[in-house]
């Protein structure tokens, strides 16, 4: 067999280059097929079947040129060797490098986990849910910064997950919450990519758990709240005094009450009064919430023509942010600064610190004052688990748990024979009121 390189000059393009071809000669027989090289003929030697060195990286093409002559040796061998019969797409098949399989990619956690939001998003999770996803990806990538490594799916054991929580604990502090929402996306992606996409994963999920820890309610008492009532402020600050009032005799959360509009307020069919119906941002359930005095005197006050339409939105309601920062203006100028203490978590150990209750409010806090109100007044739990939305009666427990006035009153009517009627210290106008059912 005999092997040459040849320069067809026939074939020369625009440029004035001609492409190098492989001829291949046995037994009488030829075969032709291109290199894929191709030239000027200045920069060709025929004597030699090589690139001039005037050739553009001429020793690199030469090496290449001799790589093929020795990949078609190898292929004439085995074909004389197998009795088979040369073909031009046998040639062709050895003048390709051989393919080496890569092994796939390693999976890695940090991505996994935004592609785990974007299924959960079409799934129809709501975007306060699919926030933390986010949040739980930004410290993963900070724990690979801190180690030097990717964390892969295969590789994801419970060791790694014990040294990452420790970094997430001891190095950036995080409150044990934060580490319990960490624990609780892990839990669900790599269930997710073994169930439903059938990856074999180092780990079994339910063992990626992290306790979780109750956090002390900040909420206000009916003597606080009357001070913010009837606290003198600056004309700025009114208005979110009174849709922070409004969320205490509703329960509603920010989210509602940011999109709250006039459509949500009836009337009921016997004029006994109104009512909110509304389907809650956080858990798509459906609420009904009966208009008290104090509820209805604050939509009254901002009731104008601007506010009137099947869209407008009932109270002026500012950035989550823009209120909190306010609200702690407003309740340190009704002097709501009663010493509470604040229990942290950090680094693996208990910190206690005395804050005064104007730090610590926020617009949830309406919330929480509103269910720990409703409780103190004789609401029974049943009755708020409805108005608050709540799928089980045990998240509406947790307020039961934080009225320690139920403790007092119970030991004073237990040990000092005391009955107890005014220890609420209950405003005149009743903060929520159930609707009345249908005769």
């Amino acid at each position: 067999m005999v092997t040459q390189f040849v320069l067809r000059k026939q074939k020369q393009n625009k440029a004035g280059e001609c492409p190098v071809y492989l001829m291949v000669y046995f037994d009488g027989a030829r075969l032709a097929c291109s290199t894929g090289e191709k030239c000027r003929p200045a920069d060709w030697n025929e004597d030699r079947q090589q690139f001039r060195k005037s050739y553009p990286l001429a020793e690199e093409a030469n090496n290449l040129l001799k790589l093929m002559a020795g990949n078609v040796l190898k292929w004439w061998r085995g074909v004389r060797a197998s009795g088979e019969v040369p073909t031009v797409a046998g040639l062709k098949a050895s003048l390709q490098p051989a393919v080496v399989a890569m092994p796939p990619a390693p999976l890695l956690v940090v991505e996994e986990v935004m592609q785990f939001r974007e299924v959960m998003r079409r799934r129809g999770l709501m975007w306060n849910t699919l926030r933390h996803y986010l949040v739980t990806a930004n410290w993963l990538r900070n724990f690979e910064q801190w180690a030097g490594r990717k964390l892969t799916v295969s590789g994801y054991d419970l060791a790694t997950h014990d040294l990452v929580l420790a970094y997430l604990r001891h190095d950036r502090e995080l409150s044990p919450n934060s580490l319990y929402t960490v624990g609780k996306d892990l839990r669900r992606l790599f269930g997710y990519l073994r169930d439903e996409r059938g990856i074999c994963i180092s780990v079994e999920p339910r063992k990626l758990r992290v306790a979780c820890q109750d956090t002390d309610k900040v909420y206000l008492s009916a003597q606080e709240m009357e001070r913010v009532r009837v606290a003198v402020l600056p004309t700025t600050l009114a208005p979110v005094r009174d849709v922070f009032l409004f969320c205490c005799y509703t329960g509603l959360r920010y989210s509602d009450v940011l999109q709250l509009h006039g459509g949500n307020v009836e009337t009921l069919a016997d004029g006994s009064g109104r009512v909110l119906r509304l389907t809650q941002t956080k858990t798509r359930t459906k609420v009904s919430v009966y208009l008290t005095a104090a509820a209805s005197a604050v939509l009254e006050k901002y009731t104008c023509p601007e506010r009137t339409g099947p869209g407008a939105r009932l109270l002026p309601v500012y950035q989550n942010q823009v209120m909190n920062r306010y609200l702690k203006r407003i309740t340190r100028l009704a002097g709501v600064s009663s010493g509470v203490e604040v229990v942290e978590v950090r680094a693996g150990q208990v910190l206690k610190t005395m804050r005064e209750k104007h730090e610590l409010v926020t617009m949830h806090t309406a919330r929480h004052t509103f269910a720990t109100q409703s409780l103190l007044r004789g609401m029974p739990v049943e009755v708020l688990q409805k108005i608050l939305g709540h799928a089980s009666i045990k998240t509406t427990l947790v307020y039961a748990k934080i009225v320690e006035d139920f403790q007092h009153q119970t030991m004073r009517r237990i040990w000092d024979a005391q009955g107890v009627t005014d220890s609420s210290g209950a405003l005149d106008n009743q903060i929520c009121a159930v609707e009345p059912s249908a005769a």
